[in-house]
């Protein structure tokens, strides 16, 4: 079991601390935060996961290391993915509370493990963050390239998009009986406020198109870039005060009154101008 390690910490996150080690003192491991070694980023830079053309270095990304349990109930210890450290405190709650509220995870390995192969990746259902590629379909930067993007159970939740024909492409290429959306195991719907909490406020299921049901990530870019060019303390203070505004207003009476999660998330995102 990892220990649970409040050092990794900012005074912000100290009540999450608290939640994290009541999970651990349960039985259940704390997910961890690790900086990557020089190692780790010469392979991610091997198998066309880094280059230096990205947009965040290597020196500001860190590993998450956590606990899942798989769509037969099984225990795994082996789960990770690569995040801007700045939002790596809200990644480890994330991860926290999936396993609490089990629900499954096929498999969760850095993109490196399929040599930053996206389409790979799907296949292999496995759900994954960091990879330095633009956009599917164009030539911007992904936010997956950030450290600030999160897809999970890419068969449970595909991708909806066109071809080069303009027919409907739904990727990984078994997912098309998850594209109704009849509610399973699995299934972003059941954690949308999970994410929007801790302040991965954008879901790909809200697109027109593509519809990108797996995906979530953070503000807008000028915020992205902000977090980048900040020191990291001040990077995850920042973060940290925009998941909290998120939560504060999503409290409130009015908010509270509206009739779906998708015009309460509007309502709140909306508030805040990152």
């Amino acid at each position: 079991m990892r220990p649970c390690a409040p050092v990794l910490f900012h005074h912000f996150f100290f009540s999450a601390l608290l939640t994290a080690c009541g999970l651990a003192t349960s039985g259940i491991a704390l997910a961890d935060v690790t900086p990557l070694t020089n190692r780790q980023c010469a392979i991610m830079q091997e198998n066309q996961v880094l280059s230096a053309a990205n947009p965040v270095p290597c020196e500001r990304l860190v590993l998450v290391s956590f606990s899942y349990r798989d769509f037969g109930g099984k225990l795994h210890d082996d789960g990770s993915v690569v995040v801007l450290d700045a939002v790596a405190p809200q990644v480890q709650a994330i991860f926290n509370e999936l396993l609490e509220r089990k629900f499954p995870l096929q498999r969760a390995q850095p993109m490196e493990v399929y040599h930053g192969d996206d389409e790979v990746s799907m296949e292999h259902n496995n759900s994954s963050a960091f990879n330095g590629r633009p956009i599917t379909g164009g030539g911007a930067w992904s936010k997956h390239a950030y450290g600030v993007a999160i897809d999970i159970n890419p068969l449970q939740n595909p991708y909806i998009g066109k071809d080069a024909a303009g027919q409907t492409k739904v990727q990984p290429s078994a997912a098309s009986a998850y594209s109704s959306r009849k509610l399973r195991p699995g299934m972003a719907e059941q954690v949308l406020e999970v994410f929007f909490r801790h302040g991965f406020l954008v879901w790909g299921g809200y697109w027109k198109q593509p519809i990108d049901y797996q995906h979530f990530e953070i503000g807008s870019r000028d915020f992205i870039g902000r977090l980048v060019t900040l020191p990291k303390d001040q990077a995850r203070a920042e973060f940290a005060s925009y998941a909290q505004g998120y939560g504060v207003c999503m409290q409130r009476s009015d908010i509270v009154a509206m009739p779906s999660l998708a015009t309460r998330r509007k309502a709140c995102a909306g508030q805040s101008k990152r």
